[in-house]
């Protein structure tokens, strides 16, 4: 765990032993590498090479211009894996982090090797239940934060202003474009998510390669409160990323024929 130079900013990252393929993880808005990262590592770390970050104006990385725009944040992706990571890698984002990997899936599918996007929306207009009006920052926070970053406290209230001005507007993907990620996708989320099961649900049809798994009594938390349940779901994903053939198969029947067809 160190600042590396990324491109000129000073970016907190954490790499893991080497054990095999890299696993890019990616924290949720207004969080951390250490607020979730816990959380999956036991699905992974014993056979994959595990990264994460600390995007700019998050956790223990300060505030540099463009920080909260989710462009910006896919650049940023794309520079760590570039300099960092230094070839494709498989992604694991939740929330903001799920949709820069589908970003970055977008942008630049070369380096991207498989996703799970957990509690991830594509689009803002997606029935957020979200207060984004009302900024409300506890005195808790803002010395966790000043603690982390070494920044004035009173500037995470600036932050998080510029969060929910954001997800009132970003992120604009479209079905269509989702559509052309080919890579393995797995959606994940709670049954009780801040957008509508239907956002979920037409996501993960979406893909030519999707999984979807909704976790029973989960919010948007689902990394926390099922965090034993979500671990089995990607090792399961990771197990078998290929491409499922089933018994009975219906949005994936004419994939599976054509697979078949030609094995």
């Amino acid at each position: 765990m160190s600042y590396i130079d990324l491109r000129g900013h000073q970016v907190w990252s954490v790499i893991h032993e080497n054990n095999g393929e890299p696993v890019l993880l990616m924290h949720g808005g207004l969080s951390s590498t250490e607020d979730w990262d816990f959380t999956v590592l036991p699905a992974i770390a014993s056979d994959y090479h595990v990264y994460s970050y600390d995007r700019s104006a998050h956790g223990r990385t300060k505030i540099r211009d463009g920080y909260f725009h989710f462009d910006f944040q896919t650049d940023e992706a794309i520079a760590y894996i570039e300099d960092v990571i230094k070839g494709p890698t498989h992604l694991i984002g939740w929330s903001d982090g799920g949709i820069i990997s589908l970003l970055l899936a977008l942008k630049r599918p070369d380096l991207v090797k498989s996703i799970i996007a957990i509690g991830t929306n594509y689009n803002h207009d997606s029935g957020l239940s979200f207060n984004l009006s009302t900024v409300q920052v506890p005195d808790e926070d803002k010395a966790l934060f000043a603690e982390r970053s070494g920044q004035d406290p009173e500037l995470l209230v600036d932050i998080v202003t510029k969060a929910f001005q954001v997800w009132a507007t970003e992120p604009n993907m479209t079905l269509e474009q989702l559509s052309k990620i080919e890579v393995p996708v797995l959606i994940l989320a709670g049954d009780d998510e801040p957008f509508g099961s239907a956002h979920t649900f037409e996501m993960y049809e979406a893909f030519p390669n999707g999984r979807l798994a909704v976790l029973p009594g989960a919010s948007h938390y689902v990394v926390k409160e099922q965090a034993e349940l979500m671990q089995s779901v990607i090792r399961d994903f990771y197990t078998k990323p290929e491409f499922p053939i089933t018994k009975y198969p219906n949005r994936r029947k004419a994939k599976q024929q054509e697979i078949l067809g030609n094995s």
